[in-house]
């Protein structure tokens, strides 16, 4: 294979996963310029939805990456049949999500109080962190095996869709779950 073949190869693949992202990012983005008055609302969000958004794509990058190597080692079926490894690993990625974004909020509301800075009360914080954290990560965990079982069971390689998949639907759902959660955390206050 010449070098040409290998480059137009390499973009074949690559680029229509490319164009998702970039629409992706491009619809959280619009999302989060959405945010205007939410934002403005509540004094510290804008520091926690980097650390929100990472938290979705470490926590659930993890579970797809789990779920393509059991599947790849024959350990779970591609199959949306209830088992005690892939209901484990969701439990553990749900709880995982819900304690980091936990712990997102209350490092933002310390670090934010020990700089001087205006930052709403650490329990409103909280509040739209875990519901924020607890929406999205359901609609990722869903997004997930959906993808990583349908991919293997069309012969993709499901290694080669997790990354991609878990970027732009963390971005997405993620900046949808934390705007819905402040607005629930708006209504409450």
């Amino acid at each position: 294979m010449s070098v040409r073949e290998t480059i137009v190869e390499g973009y074949r693949g690559a680029l229509p996963t490319l164009l998702v992202s970039a629409l992706g990012g491009l619809l959280a983005g619009g999302i989060l310029g959405g945010m205007e008055a939410e934002l403005e609302a509540v004094p510290g969000l804008l520091v926690v939805v980097p650390a929100f958004l990472a938290i979705r794509g470490s926590v659930y990058g993890s579970l797809g990456s789990r779920l393509s190597s059991a599947l790849h080692q024959g350990l779970v079926e591609p199959h949306f049949t209830p088992d005690d490894r892939l209901v484990s690993a969701i439990a553990a990625a749900l709880l995982n999500g819900l304690g980091a974004s936990l712990v997102a909020a209350t490092f933002t509301f310390a670090i934010l109080t020990a700089l001087g800075r205006r930052v709403a009360p650490l329990w409103t914080l909280a509040l739209i962190a875990l519901v924020g954290g607890a929406l999205a990560g359901v609609i990722l965990v869903a997004v997930i095996v959906v993808v990583v079982f349908g991919g293997y069971r069309r012969g993709m390689n499901p290694d080669n869709l997790v990354g991609p998949t878990v970027t732009t639907a963390g971005d997405i759902f993620g900046m949808a779950a934390l705007f819905v959660a402040t607005r629930l955390a708006l209504a409450v206050t």
